[in-house]
């Protein structure tokens, strides 16, 4: 199977991996001939890549980091929270969010088992589902990536625990910003971005009054758009003053900002991701962070078309655990001829570098 993004994809490619709204229910089925308007329809619900079908890559299997079952877990967990705190003003925030710590706590729990027992890299940008709430979604993948950063950092399982929830929290305060704002397509006025800005200390304030989670988490809310060199806000703090998990959440939360499609612009590949991290490494993100970040997530993931330095062009077929940006390669082209398909291990190709990535072949 390949990776590609839906804005390249063709009427008649046939569908390798399903894809799922955000209850679980399966919108689109694996093996399905995709039509023009159905691939307008994904683009419309924002669905970034899908994985096809390809007679050179059959062969290459992506397993996915959740479980069908967990993910529907957690997005439910997440939507019905946040849904009653946006629709319900006659309950208290802080009452919806006591009600509901327990079950976030397990949430985290059994997220980070699943996380340890795929000992794979985190790779999100295949798991095709369609949100309808950018809210809800970008909080269960800033946890994954907060969790997995944590991991590889060597946190404690109680220190692991905190982080998660607080990554789950940390855009709380967007639920008090009106969805015309937060979903502008064009430049947002000085009073727009303002009440955009609000919502890391509306999160502290709504989270500090919960007396079932930490306080903690209710500073990684405020502090995650904190910067090292005191350029964030909302206080302008700077490197020690930013506590540790709010720094991860930081990484965590740009990384899936900027690989994910909005209204306003498309999606990154991961590796131009990556690249911004690394930009404001030692200057925006704390750096041994950023490192923890390239470790356990996968900068190229599997079923992506990579080009190398050398003129040749493949399909990365594997990962190597702990090394996200050096994975196996099925070489198909060499300076633009087709070659009999085999494979090159960048772990041990040392001299090798992948110079650009794409989603087309």
């Amino acid at each position: 199977m390949r990776l590609v993004t839906t804005t390249s994809v063709e009427a008649g490619t046939i569908l390798a991996k399903a894809i799922y709204n955000e209850t679980g229910q399966i919108l689109l089925n694996e093996g399905i001939e995709l039509k023009e308007g159905m691939i307008q329809r994904l683009q419309t619900l924002g669905v970034s890549y899908i994985y096809i079908k390809d007679s050179q890559t059959d062969d290459i299997e992506y397993i996915g980091t959740l479980t069908d079952s967990l993910r529907r877990e957690a997005i439910q967990t997440i939507n019905s929270t946040f849904q009653q705190l946006q629709k319900d003003p006659k309950l208290t925030s802080s009452f919806v969010i006591e009600k509901a710590s327990r079950r976030f706590s397990e949430l985290i729990r059994n997220l980070l088992a699943e996380l340890k027992e795929n000992k794979e890299l985190l790779n999100l940008l295949s798991d095709a589902y369609t949100y309808d709430h950018y809210i809800f979604t970008h909080s269960l993948n800033v946890t994954l990536y907060s969790l997995a950063i944590g991991m590889e950092l060597k946190l404690s399982p109680k220190e692991i625990e905190i982080l998660g929830l607080g990554a789950i929290f940390h855009d709380v305060g967007k639920l008090n910003v009106p969805l015309e704002v937060l979903l502008k397509p064009g430049r947002l006025t000085e009073d727009e971005y303002l009440a955009i800005k609000k919502h890391a200390e509306d999160g502290f304030q709504i989270l500090k009054k919960v007396q079932t989670i930490p306080l903690l988490v209710a500073h990684c809310a405020y502090q995650h758009h904190e910067r090292m060199n005191g350029s964030g806000y909302p206080r302008g703090i700077t490197d020690c003053d930013i506590h540790k998990f709010a720094k991860i959440i930081a990484v965590a939360d740009v990384f899936d900002a900027v690989t994910s499609n909005r209204v306003y612009r498309k999606a990154m590949l991961p590796h131009e991701g990556l690249e911004i991290l690394y930009a404001g490494s030692g200057t925006l993100f704390e750096q041994k962070v950023v490192e923890a970040f390239r470790l356990a997530v996968a900068i190229y993931p599997v079923g992506i078309t990579v080009e190398l330095n050398d003129g040749r062009k493949g399909i990365v077929s594997e990962q190597n655990i702990g090394l996200g940006d050096r994975p196996i390669i099925r070489i198909l082209q060499h300076n633009g001829e087709k070659v009999a398909p085999y494979s090159i291990d960048l772990k041990t190709e040392l001299s090798i570098t992948i110079t650009g990535c794409d989603t087309a072949f």
